[in-house]
């Protein structure tokens, strides 16, 4: 039977135990539950540093290469969709798209179709990195269902090889467009006083916290300062929104990649993402500020208003540092017109 190999380092302050360890650092699309891990670590199929270990209370530490080797099994065979790709570069080795909102990137449960993947394997045919296994092919990162933008994905495994080493290395430069509620502003004494956060030069907000999975909810992430995985987000005011102000369209840049880090790390400041289905709520937006137009736009924006708009990195085989950018897409340049934002980006 075939097998895909997952690949990442244990992050900083880990559990001492290999199995809380790896439950903690793997990364969620590969959706290995706690359980699942322990039997795969029972049967030898994880690697630590280059050695196999089938004791999950093996002791970790920081930066500790991990592989585990996951069975695929004939239901996980994907077909070849025709589906239109937008794309923004290609060469042998690797491909550039700008993904619409509400496409997801890979099959997961409930979604065994319609996804950037069976796009790629119609558009690619057999010219796609098979590293990421046959649910993933290709697949270096992700970018949520409902956010548009940039994401490469490797055509060949060397490619693949290199892009993953640096997502993993943090080296990859990512900043996104968000359009949040209120202005995150040095001015403002209230965000100096919440944990994780500080202002750097150029009024630039910085937050850093650990994420990890919600308690009760496995769907969300959550804020912690004592468990999960290191995650810094910065973020600066584009522009503001409203006379007076009370919305704002950011420029956030990843020092980190967790799993919806951005949108956690804006509602934990007070400043969530317009749209944002599970850390937003809706906020009803002040008439005498945006008028009916822009209150009525704020809340029936049907998405988090988030958009990947640059996507740089070294090219894994010419070694060429490569930038790409995607101006907002159209429902976003909507929502910040109807708000009464004059900046075309």
């Amino acid at each position: 039977m075939a097998s895909t190999i997952i690949q990442f380092a244990i992050d900083i302050d880990p559990p001492s135990r290999l199995d809380k360890a790896l439950s903690r650092d793997v990364p969620d699309e590969a959706e290995l539950s706690r359980s699942r891990l322990g039997k795969l670590i029972e049967q030898g199929a994880v690697s630590v540093n280059g050695a196999v270990i089938d004791n999950p209370r093996h002791k970790v530490s920081e930066g500790d290469e991990i592989e585990i080797a996951v069975e695929i099994t004939e239901a996980d065979h994907l077909e070849a969709e025709d589906i239109p790709l937008e794309v923004v570069y290609e060469d042998d080795d690797l491909i550039v798209i700008n993904k619409p909102a509400g496409m997801v990137v890979h099959p997961a449960p409930g979604t065994p179709s319609g996804t950037v993947v069976n796009a790629l394997m119609h558009y690619c045919g057999d010219s796609l990195s098979g590293v990421g296994g046959e649910k993933r092919p290709g697949i270096v990162h992700r970018i949520d269902k409902e956010t548009s933008g940039l994401l490469v994905a490797a055509k060949s495994d060397r490619a693949h090889h290199g892009l993953a080493a640096q997502f993993e290395k943090h080296t990859v430069e990512r900043r996104y467009l968000a359009i949040c509620y209120g202005v995150p502003d040095q001015n403002d004494p209230r965000l100096h006083g919440i944990k994780g956060t500080n202002f750097e030069p150029g009024n630039v907000l910085k937050i850093q916290t650990f994420l990890g999975r919600h308690k009760t909810d496995r769907q969300r992430q959550a804020v912690s300062f004592e468990t999960g995985r290191h995650a810094v987000t910065r973020a600066r005011i584009v522009e503001t929104l409203g006379e007076p102000a009370v919305a704002a369209l950011l420029e956030c840049w990843l020092e980190t990649g967790r799993t919806h880090q951005i949108r956690v790390h804006m509602a934990h400041v007070g400043h969530s993402l317009i749209g944002d289905p599970v850390y937003g709520g809706r906020r009803k937006l002040a008439v005498k500020s945006v008028g009916e137009k822009g209150q009525a736009a704020a809340s029936e924006f049907p998405r988090q208003a988030l958009h990947a708009a640059t996507l740089g990195f070294t090219h894994p085989v010419s070694r060429e540092f490569l930038e790409f950018e995607a101006p907002l897409p159209e429902d976003m340049r909507d929502l910040l017109r109807d708000l009464g934002g004059q900046i075309e980006v």
